[in-house]
């Protein structure tokens, strides 16, 4: 079993005058495929179409977008405006992973400190060293949330999981599924149930193609088959992911969370969330502060280029839910797995500052 993924999700190539490359994950699994993002415009359109997605990536993609945007003649003193611009920019690409703002506002934050007058060059190369200081950093957490959480997996056991959460989702490890190549590199044998996930089949595209390249012990099933491979005893252990986590512990992820959560605590098997810090959002009190993207409808009607619904029919395509704290038994963390999951737990790790 290889513990080095057979791929590369992001990376910046170059110096200050270099571009973004990451996998196209709109391709796999059949076509293993790079694409190369030399404006911010291209990064842009990256981010809202899934070629690079998951919580952690996209903030990564966005402080890399940052740099790419910031490439252009800027003059000496236009150079915050220009920032800010490119930066509300990017915030437009997606608006319920919030690493995605927590990354640019980093970004910006970073240059505050630094007084009028200092040459475009100069902070251009304080922005990208921000940007690889985040990607080294997602890389540091994601390793270390596998280690948090690697012995909740027991031996033997079956572990479901929910969209993508792997390395395809950060820049190295991935959050949930790191908690798997933890253990499997420990010497545990286990075996995964992936929901496919729709309507964009991120489970059977993603999770199902990163756990078979790594040599583990997988099962790809459709959504609607948890309830059933739950009642047949198969699943001791769900871990899923998440795009943002309010102060309470109500998280969103992808669309169909919710319910494996409520078929979870029908079950009596325990629910657990895997995500960074970046990933908690504490300005919000609750779940029902976060915005939820609606994707266009033909992601329903027309997946894949085939038309699969009625001509005109309407259609609601929400890309996300919020799976309510009760439901939750721990948040695996870069610092530990916080349990209970309320505010005063999530507080006490992070600090009342936020994460």
């Amino acid at each position: 079993m290889t513990q080095n993924p057979p791929f590369r999700t992001i990376e910046w190539v170059g110096d200050i005058d270099g571009f973004v490359r990451l996998i196209d994950q709109t391709l796999l699994p059949t076509t293993v495929q790079y694409r190369d993002c030399r404006t911010v415009e291209e990064v842009w359109e990256a981010i809202r179409s899934l070629r690079v997605r998951g919580a952690p990536a996209i903030g990564v993609a966005a402080a890399m977008g940052v740099v790419v945007g910031m490439q252009k003649n800027v003059p000496l003193g236009g150079f915050a405006s220009r920032l800010q611009e490119v930066c509300d920019y990017l915030r437009t690409s997606r608006p319920t992973a919030v690493n995605l703002f927590w990354a640019l506002e980093r970004m910006q934050a970073h240059l505050q400190p630094h007084p009028e007058g200092v040459k475009p060059e100069r902070l251009r190369k304080l922005l990208l060293e921000e940007s690889l200081r985040i990607e080294t950093e997602d890389r540091a957490m994601c390793r270390a949330i596998g280690l948090a959480g690697k012995d909740l997996i027991g031996e033997g056991q079956g572990v479901l999981t929910h969209c993508n959460a792997g390395g395809l989702a950060t820049a190295d490890y991935g959050t949930a599924l790191a908690v798997m190549f933890a253990a499997a590199e420990s010497g545990k044998r286990f075996h995964v149930f992936a929901d496919e996930t729709r309507p964009l089949l991120q489970g059977a595209r993603l999770t199902a193609w990163e756990l078979h390249e790594r040599g583990i012990d997988v099962t790809l099933i459709c959504d609607n088959m948890a309830a059933q491979v739950m009642k047949e005893g198969r699943v001791q252990l769900v871990i899923v992911g998440a795009d943002r986590i309010a102060a309470n512990g109500d998280t969103a992820n992808k669309i169909g969370t919710y319910g494996v959560a409520l078929l979870a605590r029908a079950h009596g098997i325990p629910f657990y969330v895997a995500a960074p810090s970046s990933t908690f959002d504490l300005s919000l009190s609750s779940g029902d502060q976060i915005p939820i993207e609606n994707r266009d409808g033909r992601e329903i009607t027309h997946a894949f280029g085939r038309q699969t619904a009625p001509e005109g029919v309407k259609v609601y395509n929400p890309a996300f839910d919020v799976t309510p704290a009760e439901l939750i038994a721990g948040i695996i963390t870069e610092k530990g797995i916080i349990r209970p999951v309320t505010n005063e737990s999530i507080r006490s790790k992070w600090g009342e500052s936020g994460a």
